[in-house]
């Protein structure tokens, strides 16, 4: 079986090509640039108004780049899909200047820009450019998704879905969804597998939330592979995502903004998760996004981290590895995206 994994992050897209006949090891693997730091710079070289079309993606930077745009003087229009990019209510879009599209008005004069997390015609002419088959019986994809629920802010609502998956011990490989239970609420993994429909693919991919697609990884590090109580805590440019483990189960979570977090706060919490002392309120009431505990684990046999920002770890006193599966610490979320498919 051959698998394509791609797991979209703030500063990369990193793709694994997995054959199952194949070591792990073997995998082809690429380092991509995250796909809103390209079309961010696709903004700032473009001296036009600009017509915005496509779906909705990963887009810090890109409202930065928009706004500095309007602030030259440009216009910028939407389509009311790829608009939820900048937020998902529609009015707040308009409140900062965006003009939503309108099919009774010609924007011939306008350069055009099109969103989407992926582009897996763009991928398919690269592999083949080398030769390379574009063949695969499953592809997997990761992002981060908050949710949207109209009646509660993103933090709030992402947690409250973390907490509810999290209402027993579970695998994380049980926060990947392969068929049609992905909920509606979880729009950019909705708006990633509508891309794949419309290139023409028509199985459903594996979608999975990009921290528990590396939480799911870094169970699969080799060292990891041989704890039996740990913590694994992805790093992240914008959110730092920490699982106790203890028999292949997570007993307890807690979601931080990496920017909020110093050595010493960061190896508070993770002691708390693992003796099962932390609670929602300290990590929310410190600008967090919440914890949410099962079980205390036995002890932390080690600490696995990943992610871009995971020096951090080095300022704590723990006991850290950082996470190599299959031998790249670019390639946790792939691991986790193919290890979710494999079951």
């Amino acid at each position: 079986m051959r698998i394509l994994a791609i797991d979209v992050g703030t500063g990369t897209q990193d793709i694994m090509i997995y054959d199952t006949e194949k070591e792990l090891e073997n995998s082809i693997k690429i380092v991509l640039p995250s796909p809103h730091l390209y079309i961010s710079q696709q903004i700032r070289e473009i001296e036009n108004d600009i017509y915005f079309e496509g779906e909705i993606m990963g887009g810090g930077k890109i409202k930065r780049s928009i706004l500095e745009h309007m602030e030259k003087g440009y216009n910028v229009v939407m389509e009311p899909t790829c608009a939820k990019t900048i937020r998902d209510d529609i009015e707040q879009v308009k409140a900062i200047g965006i003009e939503i599209a309108d099919d009774s008005k010609d924007y011939d004069s306008y350069s055009r820009i099109k969103l989407g997390d992926i582009n897996i015609t763009k991928l398919s002419e690269f592999l083949l450019g080398y030769d390379l088959e574009f063949d695969f019986d499953k592809i997997a994809i990761a992002v981060q998704d908050h949710g949207y629920n109209e009646n509660m802010g993103d933090r709030d609502f992402r947690f409250e879905k973390i907490r509810e998956k999290v209402c027993e011990p579970i695998s994380p490989l049980e926060f990947g969804f392969e068929g049609d239970d992905l909920p509606d609420y979880f729009t950019r993994m909705q708006a990633v597998r509508r891309q794949v429909a419309d290139e023409g693919i028509e199985e459903l991919p594996l979608v999975m939330d990009t921290k528990f697609a590396s939480i799911a990884g870094m169970c699969y590090d080799e060292l990891a592979s041989k704890l039996n109580s740990y913590i694994v805590i992805d790093i992240g440019n914008g959110h730092t995502t920490a699982a106790s483990i203890e028999d292949g189960k997570i007993q307890g979570v807690f979601e931080h903004h990496t920017s909020s977090l110093t050595g010493q706060s960061l190896e508070r919490y993770i002691k708390r998760l693992a003796s099962g002392e932390i609670t929602h309120e300290e990590v929310y009431n410190d600008h967090g996004h919440g914890a949410h505990v099962l079980n205390p684990i036995s002890k932390i046999e080690k600490v696995i981290v990943s992610g871009p920002k995971r020096e951090l770890i080095e300022k704590t006193n723990l006991d850290w590895h950082h996470a190599a599966p299959g031998g790249d610490v670019m390639m946790t979320g792939t691991v986790g995206l193919i290890k979710t498919i494999m079951g």
